[in-house]
């Protein structure tokens, strides 16, 4: 039965209720498909887990595959009638995100869902394989390509959706046409936040086509606002830094949500009937630090169209992957 059915059967309460949205509220999504990048760690694991438990079958796309079925393993016992696929998928490497979607396109005929999960935060400065900044490249870019390629799988699904994982971050990123790889100057939270404003970008324009090639799937974003997941540790990991480590602890500790509760948004951006294409979905509590999910809105730059097609054209052009009707 496919989602949009299993949730209208449960009746008006099922999508009219005033009470807060959470896992519990899951329909069965037995025979569904999601692909979720970054699925082994922090939020990605957790929607794996939620969606196996109802039925799902998830496809696991990790840059480590052994990382991932270290984790997968747990997941099918607790949840025997799920079915959990682990495929590598490196998102700093163009032919990597190729040889993924081939891999994909020969085990599956279809994804209902594409949930582009995985990212970096705040990293000392870095190249991927291909010599586009880490975070940008890694975040938006292999993001890009890897949509672009899975697209068909998506059309054949006849309803799926596009989930792009952004940030709180957009409200401090600018698009650097002139430096997109931040050879002059880097500052790693700007880099950041240039990574999670072209999630948003993206979204609004790959919406904006599908409508225009009168498709049937659609984009959402969604944003976890401040949860504790191991995103913040990897930056001062890198970087040697004690101190760092320290005050992203001390800041988990004391101000973040679960990943638990984190990752709601995104589950609802997925599954939810009532989302529609081009919608930003985030928590509901103060400053969307924290709370359950509902529609929120992103910052006047996250709207701009001109802007939007400039980043979808050097997208293009950076990764050689087209969007083709």
């Amino acid at each position: 039965m496919p989602w949009t059915e299993a949730v209208r059967s449960r009746g008006p309460a099922a999508t009219h209720r005033v009470m807060p949205w959470t896992t519990a509220d899951l329909p069965d999504l037995t025979g569904q498909v999601f692909v979720i990048t970054g699925a082994n760690s922090g939020l990605g694991l957790e929607a794996t887990r939620r969606l196996a438990e109802k039925g799902a079958t998830v496809v696991m796309a990790c840059r480590s595959a052994q990382r991932a079925e270290a984790v997968a393993a747990p997941l099918r016992e607790a949840a025997p009638a799920a079915r959990l696929e682990v495929m590598t998928l490196d998102l700093s490497s163009l032919d990597g995100v190729a040889r993924f979607a081939e891999a994909l396109a020969s085990r599956f005929p279809r994804v209902d869902v594409l949930m582009n999960n995985a990212g970096v935060m705040a990293l000392p400065y870095r190249k991927t394989a291909d010599g586009f900044e880490l975070q940008f490249g890694t975040n938006h870019l292999g993001h890009f390509a890897l949509t672009a390629r899975v697209l068909p799988l998506l059309e054949a699904s006849g309803r799926a959706r596009v989930v792009s994982v952004s940030s709180m971050a957009h409200r401090m990123g600018a698009i650097r046409f002139d430096d997109l790889h931040w050879e002059r100057a880097y500052a790693k939270w700007p880099a950041y936040g240039q990574s999670k404003l072209a999630n948003l970008l993206f979204t609004y324009e790959l919406e904006r086509w599908l409508r225009r090639h009168g498709k049937a799937t659609i984009a959402v974003a969604a944003h976890p606002g401040y949860s504790a997941t191991n995103l913040q540790a990897v930056g001062p990991q890198m970087e040697s830094s004690a101190v760092g480590a320290f005050f992203m602890r001390l800041s988990n500790a004391l101000l973040a949500q679960p990943a638990e509760r984190g990752v709601l948004p995104q589950l609802y951006a997925a599954v939810h009937p009532g989302v529609k294409g081009g919608q930003y979905i985030g928590p509901d509590g103060f400053m969307e630090m924290s709370g359950f999910p509902r529609v929120v809105d992103s910052n006047p730059a996250s709207k701009d169209e001109g802007v939007a097609a400039r980043l979808w054209e050097a997208s293009a052009a950076l990764t050689g992957v087209a969007f083709t009707p």
